[in-house]
């Protein structure tokens, strides 16, 4: 930008002592529209958007979702879709909302991803299934559902970056919360089995829900791809785990380290509030002094004394305060000189951040 800057004044300067007047004034108002344009607020940044594709596996019996198969859901069918259908506009919804940077004090804070459904498959079947070495059932085989629905096509031409699961566990399948597939490898809360997705030319996440749970299990997918996507972005994955508290992600924001307990109350994780003494302790009525919600990796934000009260002692409601204290669109913090980064970004357009070597700070 700067060298911008001194090839526009080089040229202005030439204008100006141009000898022929008229056209010398037309020159000057040029150059004076060109530097008005470089020095304009900025635009509003739009969100990422996210193409989706509900994939929905109903193994019916006599109009009923069969027991047998699910192992613990045997409602109807009707109902069955019902549910899914809601549940997914849950989904949506506080997922779009966990992602405006301070929304729930700043009521102007704009969400930085954009979900849209854009194709739906429905099969009345069971899930198909492969037999994987290290689990007591049989794994879900996301090779053959993905392959089933013409991906390739849905990712690489009409930019699909989710592909969303309905399904069911109740010990008869076993599954992975998310899964990823793409030129730069498989990120993502599963055993990263580079074989068992299909590889495109673009990167896609793969989500498998459980229609017997509800929406706050659902979302708990997309908080712990979040963790693996930033903790890989930050670095942890190439890290020893004497040195995580160090890290930018894991030990400054989480306040965490190779315990993943609360060393210091910081903005915590998935399963751990700040006051967080146990996985799941989202209802934990023990206040804590924290800076949550003032966040800064130099932890000089004011602390704010609170429990479970702040989020409703709710796991979806903790999911969405959490998600809204990551650094977002107009963050405005720094770290070691450089500015943060829109960390939604990693979620909403992996395969830029990746070419563009994107971290969770600037490049200098």
């Amino acid at each position: 930008m700067i060298i911008k800057y001194i090839d526009y004044l080089n040229i202005g300067w030439l204008m100006i002592n141009y000898r022929r007047p008229r056209i010398r004034a037309t020159l000057i108002l040029v150059i004076l529209l060109l530097i008005s344009c470089i020095v304009k607020e900025p635009e509003e940044e739009t969100p990422y958007i996210i193409p989706v594709v509900l994939v929905k596996y109903f193994p019916v019996k006599d109009n009923m979702i069969d027991i047998d198969v699910t192992g613990d859901w045997g409602v109807s069918l009707s109902r069955t879709r019902g549910k899914v259908d809601g549940n997914t506009l849950g989904i949506i919804a506080a997922l779009e909302e966990g992602s405006r940077y301070h929304g729930y004090k700043d009521p102007s804070s704009k969400p930085s991803l954009d979900y849209r459904i854009v194709k739906e498959y429905e099969f009345l079947e069971p899930l198909p299934t492969v037999n994987k070495m290290g689990h007591k059932v049989p794994m879900t085989d996301y090779r053959a559902i993905i392959n089933r629905i013409n991906s390739r096509t849905l990712v690489e031409e009409d930019g699909v970056k989710e592909i969303w699961i309905w399904g069911y566990h109740g010990g008869t399948v076993d599954l992975w919360e998310s899964n990823m597939s793409g030129p730069y490898g498989d990120i993502s809360n599963s055993d990263r089995d580079p074989d068992d997705l299909p590889v495109y030319e673009s990167t896609y996440t793969v989500y498998h829900y459980n229609y017997q749970r509800d929406v706050s299990e659902a979302v708990e997918n997309h908080m712990h791809q979040l963790e693996a996507v930033l903790n890989h972005i930050d670095g942890r994955d190439d890290t020893s785990q004497e040195y995580w508290r160090d890290l930018l992600y894991w030990g400054k924001f989480v306040g965490s380290d190779k315990s993943h307990k609360i060393i210091e109350p910081r903005a915590g994780w998935s399963h751990y509030p700040p006051n967080g003494e146990r996985d799941y302790d989202w209802a934990n009525q023990e206040y804590v002094w924290t800076d949550i919600e003032n966040w800064n990796p130099q932890g000089t934000g004011e602390k704010i004394r609170i429990n479970s009260d702040r989020w409703g002692s709710s796991s979806l409601k903790w999911f969405i305060y959490w998600m809204q204290n990551h650094p977002g669109l107009k963050n405005g913090l720094e770290y070691k000189g450089s500015r943060l980064t829109n960390w939604w970004m990693f979620i909403g357009d992996f395969d830029s951040s990746m070419k563009l070597n994107t971290g969770l700070t600037e490049k200098k």
